[in-house]
């Protein structure tokens, strides 16, 4: 626990002016991230008696060893920053949103020649409409069903849009009238892209004029005793108002605004967001936050609407957003959401009529989330803190294992051998510090003196760099391949490695290293640790065969009762280090496989080997062809041809695949002859077919 006063600055350092602030802790990571009007007078209310401090502010000043700030122009400058700071470096003292997942739109790709009609998540792309968020995928698909008896818009992929339009089918949809069918053309572009302006149109609560047409066409055909289309279009009505009572009218204004409504206690907040555009609910969302700061309803509206707009722009911010409570100032909150939108925000609270009742609507349903989070979290909580108990109790450890790594070897008869770790954290996986190994000390398969590498090499880098730099850092850049460090220890996809503490890092030793298998793998793991000289981190192994604990220097395992939590946790800890594991390992085996001996050819792309493998069929022809015929494909000339023969004749060629049913021998391509790289050719009795001698 550090003391404030250590690192606080003077006075005439800090300047009376808007900026943004960081306190980090002795590893130089980022903690807490904060914007002041003046940074003089915010930061000197942190260095005042601990004891006048709300807790969590008083635990925030005593973890930091550090401040810095970063001065900008205005308050809205801060506030960008400041939400743009919290996102990169995620720091443990700020509200976090734990269920910050990406909710589905229905999409329309006006960007395409041939707009289609989808489901969406992720970020927004230029040139698409957006109509949501939905909380649930089948929700969008309930309404697009019933839409495109009225609205026949394309809802099929790329690819399954070509093959119709090569083949001169329509899919199911087009025959059984939900597709106008652009793809073989039963409609044109202009007209299909005047359909998809309809459907949007709908979508964003144009409903009356289409009803009425509909309706007058309805009443003409049955006039000209054209009664079956008169029927067609009665039910075409029908469904067009299905999908209408799904959003009811709730505003009664055609408006478009959201509603932001709070949840909270002592600990935890949960927000609830109804997005209305037309007078009508479009979607839904929520999250629970951690009060991991001292905030008012105030401050928890802020970080919502810095979650909500910090990334949209334009129609996506509405004209209108009303909260229960306003942000401390609001100018420059307000100010910010109109440079969002291009236009005028109004932001404020709901006095009276309708809006108002459907902001306590709004409220209802965060109390209802926050009641509901709690009810699993308590039961979860008490679930993984009791099998942490148990483990350090059947282990005879000094505390609870809240870190936990866990190691596995995979192969293929002593191929492709490679390893992984896992790592949970407070009984949860923590996939951004999952690593994965190449076995690279010796050649075959030993899983005792694999393993013994893999401990020595992950914690050999743990020694180094603390004694380097005094600090838990992450692996060294210079990686070989995607997810792969120079020295075979693979990183998460996305990690950030540098020192500005930043995310993702390997920060910490783990309490408890538990190995895949029984004594012998567990007597390496702990030789490794001894031979490095760590003695203060617990080392256990899981066997498959009885799902005995096994713990260095006993004749006898430790059995954990069938139903044990603890048991159970470190069952789900070793199955997610050998599925990740055995991922790896499939992942190299198909990239070998798919080698082709084209590829030492100096000088040869990718584009000139499959125009060798369209123009001779498969690598096996191309072997037996002549230089002169090689020359004959585009691109290739005399030199290259003859470099190319003379690689394909140094190469020997694969052995032919047998059909084990019958002994016949099966004319197969070799492996990395197709031409089309997507393929991948699996022969009788290859390892593909003799999956379960992985280990």
């Amino acid at each position: 626990m550090a003391d404030p006063s250590s690192y606080r600055p003077s006075p005439g350092q800090i300047p009376d002016s808007p900026g943004v602030y960081k306190f980090r802790d002795e590893h130089r990571r980022v903690i807490y991230v904060g914007k002041a009007k003046s940074l003089r007078q915010r930061l000197a209310n942190y260095f005042q008696d601990l004891a006048g401090l709300h807790p969590r502010t008083r635990s925030m000043v005593t973890t930091a060893a550090s401040v810095e700030w970063t001065v900008v122009s205005t308050e809205v400058e801060a506030l960008q920053l400041e939400y743009s700071w919290i996102k990169e470096y995620d720091p443990r003292f700020n509200v976090k949103y734990r269920d910050d997942k990406s909710y589905p739109y229905l999409a329309v790709t006006m960007n395409e020649q041939y707009p289609r009609v989808q489901v969406m998540r992720g970020h927004k792309k230029k040139g698409v409409r957006y109509f949501g968020p939905y909380a649930h995928a089948w929700a969008i698909r309930d309404t697009v069903d019933l839409l495109l008896r009225v609205f026949p818009v394309r809802t099929c992929s790329a690819g399954v849009f070509k093959n119709a339009a090569r083949t001169g089918r329509p899919c199911l949809l087009g025959y059984i009238g939900k597709c106008s069918a652009p793809c073989v053309e039963r409609i044109s572009a202009e007209d299909h892209r005047e359909l998809a302006d309809e459907f949007s149109d709908f979508m964003t609560g144009r409903t009356g004029t289409y009803i009425r047409r509909l309706e007058k066409q309805m009443m003409d055909a049955a006039d000209e005793m054209e009664y079956e289309r008169a029927a067609r279009l009665r039910d075409d009505i029908e469904a067009l108002k299905k999908a209408m009572e799904k959003n009811a009218v709730v505003l009664a204004d055609a408006t478009d605004a959201d509603l932001i409504a709070l949840a909270e206690d002592e600990l935890e907040a949960a927000v609830q967001i109804f997005h209305v555009r037309g007078g009508r609910v479009r979607g839904q969302r929520g999250w629970v936050t951690d009060k991991v700061e001292a905030v008012t309803s105030g401050d928890l509206v802020e970080h919502a609407l810095q979650q909500l707009y910090g990334e949209e722009t334009g129609d996506s911010v509405p004209k209108e957003v009303l909260v229960p409570a306003l942000p401390d100032p609001v100018g420059p909150v307000q100010e910010w959401l109109t440079g969002r939108r291009g236009a005028n925000v109004s932001l404020r609270i709901p006095q009276r009529g309708d809006k108002k009742a459907l902001m306590e609507t709004v409220a209802r349903n965060a109390q209802q989330s926050l009641v509901l989070h709690k009810t699993k979290r308590a039961s979860d909580l008490t679930t993984r803190s009791r099998a942490l108990e148990e483990i350090s109790e059947a282990l005879d450890l000094d505390s609870a294992p809240l870190r936990i790594e866990c190691y596995d070897i995979s192969h293929l008869q002593g191929d492709d051998v490679v390893a992984s770790m896992v790592v949970f954290e407070d009984g949860l996986a923590r996939k951004s510090e999952y690593r994965r190994f190449q076995i690279k000390g010796f050649e075959g398969q030993d899983d005792v003196r694999s393993m013994h590498e893999v401990i020595t090499r992950r914690f050999k880098r743990y020694l180094a760099e603390k004694e380097k730099t005094g600090e838990w850092v992450d692996d060294a850049t210079g990686s070989t391949e995607p997810g792969d460090s120079g020295d075979g220890l693979g990183g998460p996809a996305g990690g950030l490695k540098d020192d500005d503490g930043r995310p993702k890092r390997f920060a910490y030793p783990p309490q408890l290293v538990v190995v895949d298998g029984g004594q012998p793998q567990v007597a390496a793991a702990r030789r490794a640790l001894d031979e490095l000289g760590i003695d203060d981190i617990a080392v256990c192994g899981l066997a498959k065969r009885l799902e005995e604990v096994w713990v260095p220097g006993e004749d006898d395992p430790v059995v954990l009762p069938r139903t044990s939590e603890g048991l159970y946790l470190l069952q789900r800890v070793r199955d997610e280090a050998h599925r990740f594991a055995i991922t790896y390992q499939r992942t190299r085996r198909a990239k070998r496989f798919r080698a082709s001996p084209l590829d030492d050819v100096p000088g040869l792309g990718e584009a000139r080997k499959q125009a060798l493998l369209k123009h001779f069929g498969s690598l096996k022809k191309l072997r037996s062809a002549t230089i002169d015929q090689i020359c004959e494909v585009p691109g290739i000339g005399r030199k290259t041809a003859e470099t190319i023969a003379a690689a394909l004749a140094l190469a020997a060629p694969a052995a032919p695949a047998v059909n084990t049913a019958t002994g016949e021998i099966m004319e197969e391509e070799e492996p990395g002859t197709t031409a089309d790289p997507s393929e991948e050719p699996v022969a009788a009795g290859s390892p593909d077919r003799r999956r379960g001698q992985e280990t």
